[in-house]
């Protein structure tokens, strides 16, 4: 018996698609991620009974912290922009949380312009309001730490390996989470990420894609949280490949799923062809119900899913739109705008330190 609906929520399923295809499937996966880290900031003393938790979210990050907030008695707070939606709104509200919704203009650096007002709101919420624990999805590495029974759960269904993991870059925290456990616990696993263009955490930001980039799995700002040595493949999947494969993992095993889920699939059933031997597990993070107006609503866009075929490149100068693959070789990497590096070496294995909110300037590194 479970002692509150986010510990349901969060156990996912493996499923056996066919051959050696599989999907780890969620409800909601940063639930994982924020259920842990709460507790863990909460033992740690690191926040206190009654502070406010507080993120920069538009999506499942933010109803995970609300849900995390609920369970633990906390107050919570989501800096988001007016994309988001009035259904999902209701849900944070209804939850207990305050909703700060930042407007931008529209133009053709929306997204990068929409992160960015939403951390110009965070840092002015740190520098005036006490009590107010910045989460740091995108840089604190605590955000690692509840991943540990996802890897258990692998192991448990697929032992020492081999075994290929394909997911979402996103934060890092997911499949760097995941993967290291999996090490840890003797698993040979291949790890590969799955990034939009004009994503900055693997380079591939001079890239436009010319529809839309796929929220979620990468970003145009940088991400400390993504260790860079921990994946041995990335793939770079624009927004229409992505589509016909959320759609056609509906029609095709009838997962309905939200697109990172269809970015993981396509990537996953290249891996899958390549490595016949190799069971090949995919992340599907959370549901499709965010994408039913702007995927699902497009019943055709999977006609032509089976003619899609990635591009090998060997370099980051060679990436073409819509679909590129190339051998990373857990080799480091410093994307374009980064700050102060990082160490190699995680820490999510101890206790996080304890330490004050970064400053103004600090938040928008």
């Amino acid at each position: 018996m479970f002692d509150h609906i986010a510990d349901a929520m969060k156990r996912p399923d493996v499923i056996h698609l066919d051959r050696n295809c599989h999907v780890l499937r969620f409800e909601m996966m940063k639930l994982y991620s924020a259920l842990e880290a709460v507790r863990r900031l909460l033992d740690d003393g690191v926040v206190k009974p009654g502070d406010t938790l507080m993120d920069s979210s538009s999506g499942t990050y933010g109803h995970s912290l609300a849900l995390a907030c609920h369970k633990y008695g906390m107050k919570c707070r989501i800096v988001c922009s007016t994309k988001l939606d009035d259904t999902m709104r209701r849900q944070f509200e209804m939850l207990g949380a305050q909703v700060d919704q930042v407007a931008i203009p529209p133009g053709p650096l929306v997204d990068k312009m929409d992160q960015r007002a939403r951390l110009d709101r965070v840092a002015e919420i740190l520098d005036t309001e006490d009590d107010v624990h910045w989460m740091q999805q995108y840089h604190d590495d605590v955000h690692y730490l509840g991943y540990r029974a996802c890897a258990e759960l692998l192991h448990a269904e697929f032992g020492d390996g081999p075994l290929t993991l394909v997911g979402g870059v996103g934060t890092g925290a997911s499949t760097g989470g995941i993967t290291s456990y999996l090490r840890e616990l003797g698993t040979d696993v291949t790890l590969v990420g799955v990034q939009p263009f004009e994503s900055v955490t693997f380079g591939s930001e001079p890239v436009e894609d010319p529809v839309a980039s796929i929220a979620g799995i990468g970003s145009p700002i940088v991400m400390r949280n993504v260790r860079y040595e921990l994946y041995d493949r990335v793939h770079w999947i624009g927004f229409d490949a992505a589509a016909a494969a959320t759609t056609a993992l509906l029609r095709s095993h009838a997962l309905y799923a939200g697109m990172s889920s269809g970015c993981n699939y396509l990537a996953a059933t290249w891996e899958a062809a390549h490595a016949p031997e190799r069971p090949c597990v995919f992340i599907a993070a959370d549901t499709g119900h965010r994408y039913a107006e702007n995927v699902y609503a497009r019943p055709q866009a999977d006609a032509a899913v089976d003619t899609l075929n990635p591009r090998r490149i060997d370099s980051l100068e060679q990436l073409t739109f819509p679909w590129s693959v190339m051998d990373w070789q857990r080799r480091t990497f410093r994307p374009a705008g980064a700050g102060r590096p990082r160490t190699t070496r995680p820490r999510y294995t101890a206790a996080p330190t304890a330490r004050p909110n970064p400053t103004h300037e600090e938040v928008l590194l």
